[in-house]
C-alpha cells in the first residue's frame, strides 16, 4: 500500500541521492514485453489481495473489511467474510489500514483454515494494532465470524507503513510482514524500528500455526535465543514490505520495500538478512545521509528512483504456461501504473518494462496474485482511497 499521499511522501520531491553506496548494475535494459489482460471482475471496494481457494473460486479481500467471491466469473453479492465491525473508522480519500491479507493453510481443502491480516483500533498512545487471525469455512462460500483466533498483534504508532502481507512458504509456515511503524523516516526508538530486534515493527516473521498455542517459533528461525530479540523474526530492516511472495519454482522470496523519499526496491529476502531502513534507502544511505555504515546489510536486486514511480508494489515469478514469455521472470509494478519485470543475468537482474493493454487508465496497482496454475492476477483501484467500489480484478491472458 502506499504512502500518505503514499507513505508520507512529498510526490514532487526531484531532488536524489548523490551518495550511492554501490549502484546495481546498469546492465542494458532488456525488451519490452506487452501483455494482454482480460478482467475477471469489477465493482470491488480498493480490493487489496488475492487467493485461489479451489475449483475455480476466487476470493478477494476489500480494504475496508470484506472477502468477497467470485465464482463462474460473477462477484457474488455477499462476503464470505466480514470484518468491517473490527476496522478502525476508515478515511474514504487516502487510507493504508483496514483488510490488508489473506492466506491459505496449505491444508486448506482438508481443514478449510485461512488467516487475513487487518487494522483494529487501538487507545493510548498507538493509532491502531495490526492483527494476523485465523478463520474458518463454515460451509462452502461462508466462514464461520466465531471462528476468529488471534494469532498474533502487534501496536502501531501511525496509521500508515503497515505490510500487511500473508504467504506460506514450502516449509510449511506463516511468513508476516510488518511495516516500521509509520511517520516518516523510522523515527521510533533511538535506531528506529527496521534495525530493532526487539520489534516487529520493520520486519518478515515467520511462525508454525499448527501448534497448541496461537503459535509456536520454528526452532531453526534465525534469532532463537538471542537476547533482547524477537524469536519470530526471519529477516529485518524493511521499511513497508508490503507485499512479497515465493518463486513456486526456486523458493526464494521476492519482497517489494516501499520507499521514503527516492527510492523503491526490490530484495530477494534470506534467512536472517538485514535489508537496511533506516541507514539505508535502496542502496543509498539515508540515516545518516553520507558515509553509512552497509556492513552486513544485503542490498536489493533492484530499485528505481521516483522519477518512474512513487511506491513498488510486489509481484510474482511467472511460473504458468499461458505467457511463454514470461516465463521465470519476476513480474511487479510501481502503485502509479508502470509495470515491469526482472530477470537474471548472470549475477545481475536486468529490469525491462510491461504495457498492459486494456487495463483502466489511471488504474492504481494495489497487488498482485498467483493461482494454483502459475498465471498471475492484478489488482486495481481508481483512487488513492478506498471510497469507491470500482476496483477490478484482471488476469493477464498474453501478448500481443
Amino acid at each position: 500500500m502506499n504512502k500518505t499521499l503514499l507513505f508520507g511522501l512529498s510526490i514532487t520531491a526531484v531532488l536524489f541521492s548523490s551518495y550511492a553506496i554501490r549502484k546495481i548494475n546498469p546492465a542494458k535494459e532488456p525488451a519490452p514485453i506487452t501483455l494482454k489482460v482480460r478482467q475477471v471482475a469489477g465493482n470491488l471496494q480498493a480490493p487489496t489481495a488475492i487467493v485461489f481457494p479451489g475449483n475455480g473460486d476466487i476470493w478477494v479481500t476489500e480494504q475496508t473489511g470484506k472477502i468477497r467471491l467470485i465464482r463462474n466469473g460473477k462477484l457474488s453479492p455477499s462476503a464470505v467474510l466480514d470484518l468491517q465491525s473490527k476496522l478502525p473508522k476508515i478515511n474514504n480519500s487516502y487510507e493504508e489500514r483496514g483488510l490488508l491479507g489473506i492466506a491459505l493453510h496449505p491444508k486448506f481443502s482438508v481443514n478449510k483454515k485461512f488467516y487475513v491480516f487487518y487494522s483494529t483500533p487501538s487507545s493510548g498512545k498507538f493509532n491502531h494494532t495490526d492483527v494476523v487471525a485465523e478463520y474458518k469455512l463454515a460451509s462452502a462460500d461462508k466462514a464461520d465470524p466465531n471462528s476468529g483466533r488471534i494469532i498474533l498483534a502487534a501496536d502501531k504508532p501511525d496509521g500508515n507503513h503497515n505490510g500487511g502481507c500473508l504467504q506460506f512458504g514450502k516449509d510449511g509456515f506463516l511468513y508476516i510482514s510488518f511495516g516500521d511503524g509509520g511517520g516518516q523516516g523510522d523515527k521510533h526508538g533511538e535506531i528506529g524500528n527496521g534495525q530493532n530486534l526487539n520489534t516487529w515493527l520493520g520486519k518478515i516473521l515467520r511462525v508454525d500455526i499448527n501448534a497448541d498455542s496461537a503459535y509456536a517459533v520454528p526452532k531453526d528461525n534465525p534469532f532463537v535465543g538471542r537476547a533482547n530479540t524477537k524469536p519470530e523474526i526471519w529477516a529485518y530492516g524493511f521499511r513497508n514490505p508490503y507485499r512479497f511472495s515465493f518463486d513456486k519454482a526456486s523458493g526464494q522470496l521476492f519482497a517489494g520495500d516501499v520507499g521514503q523519499d527516492l527510492w523503491e526496491e526490490i530484495d530477494i529476502v534470506k534467512k536472517g538478512g538485514n535489508y537496511g531502513w533506516r541507514i539505508t534507502e535502496g542502496t543509498h544511505c539515508y540515516n545518516p545521509a553520507k558515509d553509512c555504515d552497509v556492513n552486513g546489510i544485503t542490498m536489493p536486486i533492484a530499485e528505481y528512483n521516483h522519477r518512474e514511480g512513487v511506491s513498488v508494489t510486489a509481484g510474482y515469478v511467472y511460473n504458468g504456461r499461458q505467457i511463454p514469455a514470461l516465463k521465470g521472470k519476476y513480474l511487479f509494478a510501481d502503485w502509479t501504473g508502470p509495470v515491469f519485470y526482472l530477470q537474471k543475468a548472470g549475477a545481475v537482474w536486468q529490469r525491462g518494462k510491461v504495457t498492459l493493454q486494456n487495463i483502466a487508465e489511471g488504474s492504481k496497482i494495489t497487488g498482485f496474485g498467483e493461482d494454483q496454475a502459475g498465471e498471475i492476477y492484478v489488482l486495481t483501484n481508481p483512487d488513492t482511497g478506498p471510497g469507491n467500489t470500482m476496483g477490478k480484478v484482471y488476469k493477464l491472458s498474453g501478448g500481443k
